[in-house]
């Protein structure tokens, strides 16, 4: 997985700091779903909410899609969070938009991929958040699966887990990403968000997020 760019990821991390879309409480920790205690919480979809993140995002987006995969005939969003920014990057690029659903519809065509399927179409697919990449990478089966060819990923935030990398590199999916955790804590400690005594918590956090415990 790799970092669009520099510039960009601190911005986009900036952004999500301000409208609270990223919330880091590292002395009141969040629990995921999987148990895992963490400092930070990520809801890109605030950034709808708000014109000029959203913008920027959907125009970081098609930037990262005009260097990175020229040959694109397609997007593809991820549910559900990655729908509505899987259109507004489809709309921005004048391509077709697909999504993927994470199970079959239960009733009339019990569709898994939403959408006109074109055997064959190249396609990138977008997410808004990659942690483990667990379901992420389903979708990018499911597509494959449906005949598309899938040239690879882009995503908002990544927690940027080893395991992650892992994934995406047995898969052989290439994932690029506006921002990810390492760009977050820079500008999270010039705005005030966090303090010195905090941040050596929320480093060892990304380290081994599975057994951390709060300060």
């Amino acid at each position: 997985m790799e970092i669009f760019d520099k510039k960009i990821a601190s911005e986009v991390a900036t952004q999500l700091l301000e409208i609270k879309a990223i919330r880091l409480q590292p002395e009141k920790p969040f629990t995921w779903a999987s148990g895992w205690k963490s400092p930070i919480y990520c809801d890109n979809r605030l950034s709808l909410s708000y014109p000029a993140v959203r913008n920027f995002i959907k125009e970081s987006l098609a930037q990262v899609i005009k260097t990175n995969f020229t040959t694109a005939e397609a997007i593809a969003g991820v549910a559900t969070a990655g729908i509505p920014q899987g259109a507004l990057l489809a709309d921005e690029l004048s391509l077709p938009f697909v999504y993927v659903r994470s199970k079959p519809k239960g009733h009339g065509m019990e569709n898994m991929i939403e959408g006109k399927v074109t055997v064959g179409q190249k396609v990138v697919v977008v997410e808004d958040l990659v942690s483990t990449g667990g379901s992420s990478l389903k979708a990018v089966a499911d597509l494959r699966a449906a005949g598309f060819e899938v040239l690879g990923m882009v995503a908002i935030f990544t927690y940027g887990f080893e395991i992650a990398e892992k994934n995406f590199k047995e898969a052989g999916v290439k994932l690029i990403c506006l921002s990810d955790y390492s760009s977050l804590l820079t500008p999270a400690l010039a705005n005030d968000y966090i303090d010195d005594s905090t941040l050596a918590s929320l480093v060892e956090w990304r380290k081994d997020p599975a057994s951390w415990k709060p300060v």
